[in-house]
């Protein structure tokens, strides 16, 4: 099962958008002659960008920060919308990247079942959000490392299935040159599993060819939150843990050395170069002349 959403982002009034749902029921380019100018036409000068394939990348790293889902989902779709203007305006050269860990939390994709939830949606132990990303019921907490790229494809490869298995990539490679753990695919669903244990889930949604929401590495959680629910929708596989896996009990070198390694394997992967910011570094471009 691909955790995929492909649609466009339209900016809602608050109370149209996907919400907090706890406590509540899910009810070319041309030419004149040469007398005259030269004249580009703003499909051609749009198809240019294509052509320029930056290597910058914004990283927002609050990877030992507990960050509210709201919030980060937040950053997020004002980070997709600042794209979507600067693509307007020709001035889309750099890709973005935020690192972090949530308190905990479900959520949903745009179709999930409440089937694969383990108790009274209205009586959730921990916060509950339907998201616009693809996949079904996931959970996310201290301990699990969160990547968001909001990346675009104009300036990779506009194939939603080489994304996701660019993504999955990054956290085979990161857990076989870091930690020596083989891991793989399963093959029909999105993810990445070392035996019969997914340790890393992965929802995205693509607007206008701008990546978000992204993938969620266990790194050291608590995994008793997951029997509450079918993760993903699977319920003949397991949920594991790096910590699990490796039977250590230095919870915060191994966050480290995971943080670490998943930043160098995701630049490698994506060929990146990451400039170090805080999100009030990130300019709002309606503010702009």
């Amino acid at each position: 099962m691909s955790m995929i959403n492909l649609g466009i982002a339209f900016p809602f009034p608050p109370h149209m958008c996907q919400e907090k749902v706890q406590h509540r029921p899910f009810h070319c380019v041309g030419f004149s002659k040469a007398t005259e100018a030269v004249r580009i036409s703003h499909h051609a000068r749009r198809r240019s960008i294509i052509s320029v394939v930056p290597n910058r990348c914004e990283c927002l790293d609050l990877h030992k920060h507990q960050i509210p889902y709201m919030e980060a989902w937040s950053w997020q779709k004002f980070l997709v919308r600042r794209r979507h203007i600067l693509i307007e305006r020709d001035d889309d050269h750099s890709d973005t990247l935020i690192v972090l860990q949530h308190p905990p939390v479900y959520t949903l994709g745009t179709s999930s079942s409440e089937k694969y939830l383990n108790f009274d949606i209205q009586n959730s132990p921990y916060d509950i959000y339907r998201t616009e990303r693809g996949g079904e019921v996931t959970y996310h907490g201290p301990g699990q490392l969160v990547m968001y790229p909001i990346l675009n494809l104009r300036f990779h490869k506009m194939d939603l299935h080489w994304y996701l298995r660019s993504l999955e990539e990054v956290i085979i490679r990161v857990l076989l040159s870091t930690f020596s753990v083989k891991a793989s695919r399963f093959e029909g669903f999105t993810g990445v599993w070392v035996g019969n244990h997914k340790v890393a889930a992965i929802g995205i949604r693509v607007s206008r060819w701008i990546t978000y929401h992204g993938l969620a590495l266990n790194v050291t959680p608590d995994l008793t939150p997951f029997q509450h629910i079918v993760p993903c929708g699977i319920r003949d596989r397991e949920v594991g843990s790096l910590k699990e896996l490796l039977g250590t009990t230095e919870d915060t070198t191994l966050m480290d050395v995971a943080h670490k390694s998943l930043i160098k394997e995701f630049s490698e992967v994506f060929q990146l170069s990451f400039e170090y910011k805080s999100i009030s570094e990130l300019d709002h471009p309606e503010g702009k002349s």
